[in-house]
């Protein structure tokens, strides 16, 4: 067990964090070079496409050191602020963690949101600089402000270039010395930690777990803590690029279970492996239950599809323990779930994954997040969905969530970040100068009014040099309303949103403009109007396609004519009263590109 080091990289998004990884493979010879891809260890191609981790990976390596063998488990992490979570469970599984700097761009929110989380579990932080071969790299300044912040002295400092692979070798030396062993006993009662699962259609859920203490052989009957259920491991092993079965997994290291499983609601990331005849006294602690911060709703396409997309996010959850989800129904788009995510970018991928995994075609509501209603008989309603809001006259006040932000930029953009927090409804509660031309500022801000495109405004206003970082602080009262969109008259509550009174009137019609775009002209004319109540507050209207009715009247007297256009009239009212108004997906999420 001495011999075993468990570690993790944690970085701000491309700042280098999969390229290192991938160096680190290569220099322990853990992958040949007929598999070797860039990105190795981001096996998605919707992780290959964008350039991002979505999902942690574990993969375990073996290096030759001063005349021993070491067994390195790296457990990569994801960098956006959106997948938080899965970097909390990474953290829970190691003793330390490689703190991985860009030289170009020095220290982001992120990488110190995730620096704390990992100080909290008392991980052993190695810092490494990289991108030093880079043309613009402030090696000295981005030094300073990496002593400012862990306080350790300036030879601790790894300069690398995982591009160039250069500096990799210390990297190593430094795990296998600073990283220590894990504690724990061999001899001692099983107990493991499930920290990721994946669903495979041949063989049932496979969970991937780290042994804190104790045994587990093949064929060990074994029992999950929290859930209670039993099974017979009938295959364990490392995580090698591929998964490579072993008889016996001691104290310190992270493999696989098979067990047959195939039920997802029988696997819950954070759980205990114990043994039925010799069971641990309690279960692993440090595992937070996490909180959704938008959510919406997701319908299948063909309604008769709603128990094959229930699979399909049951199976998506194993892999995401972030993504929340219950059963709910729509007026206009039939049985659906009501889905809880990290942030929008979560949202996106959730949607994108469902669609390339599973072959699913979905609709996805308007997103907002959860509002707390005080109603006149003192009670307490938490509202995830507009059409889940009490009646008017039944509501005391409502409360939305607040969040605090920290937002790190240059000076030379506070000016313009400043104006965009204040018009979202924010208030600076702080700023500190990290360096002469970089400063970090605190802002309590609605999460409703960073929902939509607040990160994307950030990084184009100050050029994607600030980073974004927030937490929940508390709920406030709000004059909240209930927008309705109505088409024809009728409700469409899909479309339905809550939102501050003062923005209500502009969003409304900016989003009538933008729904005339994407609904396509019908036989008859198309009323489309925002509403608060019963009152109007915008309208739009999308024409009829006519046809020439009148094309055939060659002459004449002109009451012929009108008598056509009359009977015409009265086809197109008729048509309206039962004709219905379809709807296309994109129309849903116009809500979000209403200022491009």
């Amino acid at each position: 067990m001495k011999n075993i080091r468990n570690f993790c990289i944690i970085a701000h998004i491309d700042h280098g964090k999969s390229t290192l990884a991938d160096r680190l493979l290569e220099m322990t010879h853990t992958i040949s070079e007929r598999d070797f891809q860039e990105q190795v260890l981001d096996d998605m191609d919707l992780e290959r496409e964008r350039g991002i981790t979505i999902k942690s990976h574990a993969i375990r390596m073996d290096y030759f050191f001063h005349g021993q063998d070491y067994v390195l488990n790296l457990i990569d992490t994801p960098g956006h602020v959106d997948f938080s979570y899965e970097v909390s469970r990474a953290i829970a599984a190691c003793e330390g963690a490689l703190l991985v700097i860009d030289a170009t761009q020095g220290i982001q929110a992120q990488t110190i949101s995730n620096l704390w989380l990992a100080i909290e579990h008392n991980l052993t932080i190695i810092p490494v600089l990289n991108k030093i071969d880079m043309a613009n790299a402030m090696i000295e300044e981005v030094k300073d402000q990496i002593i400012d912040l862990l306080g350790c002295s300036r030879e601790v400092i790894i300069e690398a270039s995982a591009k160039m692979g250069y500096g990799i070798e210390r990297i190593l030396e430094d795990i296998v010395n600073k990283i220590p062993a894990p504690e724990g006993s061999e001899e001692a009662p099983l107990q493991a930690l499930i920290f990721d699962s994946v669903f495979n259609s041949y063989r049932g859920i496979i969970a991937y777990f780290r042994i804190m203490n104790g045994t587990v052989r093949k064929g060990d009957h074994v029992k999950f803590v929290n859930t209670g259920w039993e099974y017979h491991a009938d295959e364990i092993g490392v995580l090698r690029l591929r998964p490579e079965p072993r008889e016996i997994l001691k104290a310190g290291d992270v493999g696989y279970i098979i067990s047959g499983i195939k039920s997802s609601k029988e696997v819950q990331v954070g759980d205990t492996i114990t043994q039925v005849d010799r069971p641990c006294d309690k279960a692993i602690e440090g595992f937070k239950d996490v909180v959704p911060m938008v959510f919406a709703g997701i319908y299948p396409v063909d309604a008769d599809d709603y128990e094959v997309l229930r699979d399909s996010i049951e199976k998506l959850r194993l892999n995401d323990a972030s993504l929340s989800f219950e059963p709910e129904s729509s007026a206009a788009l039939g049985f659906g779930f009501r889905c809880g995510f990290l942030g929008l970018l979560h949202m996106e991928i959730v949607q994108e994954r469902l669609d390339r995994e599973f072959n699913m075609d979905v609709i996805t509501t308007v997103p907002n997040v959860s509002y707390k209603v005080y109603t006149t008989k003192g009670e307490i309603v938490e509202v995830h969905n507009p059409s889940g809001l009490p009646i008017p006259t039944v509501i005391d006040h409502i409360e939305e969530p607040y969040i605090t932000a920290n937002i790190i930029t240059r000076t030379e953009y506070v000016g313009a970040i400043m104006k965009l927090c204040i018009d979202k409804r924010g208030v600076l509660k702080n700023q500190v100068y990290l360096t002469t031309d970089r400063i970090e500022l605190t802002v309590e801000l609605p999460l409703g009014e960073i929902v939509f495109d607040f990160y994307d405004k950030l990084k184009s206003i100050s050029k994607g040099y600030a980073s974004f970082d927030y937490y929940i602080s508390g709920h406030k009262p709000a004059d909240l309303v209930k927008l309705d969109i109505l088409l024809n008259g009728d409700s469409v509550d899909a479309l339905s949103t809550l939102l501050h009174r003062d923005n209500a009137y502009e969003f409304g019609r900016k989003f009538c403009i933008k729904l005339k775009e994407y609904i396509p002209r019908q036989q008859y004319e198309v009323a489309i109007q925002a509403a608060i109540g019963a009152k109007i507050i915008a309208r739009e209207t999308v024409k009829a396609v006519r046809k020439d009715v009148t094309a055939k009247c060659y002459g004449g007297d002109i009451t012929r004519k009108r008598k056509l256009l009359e009977k015409q009239k009265k086809g197109k009212k008729r048509m309206r009263q039962v004709g219905n108004v379809e709807i296309p997906q994109k129309a849903f999420l116009a809500v979000l590109k209403l200022d491009s």
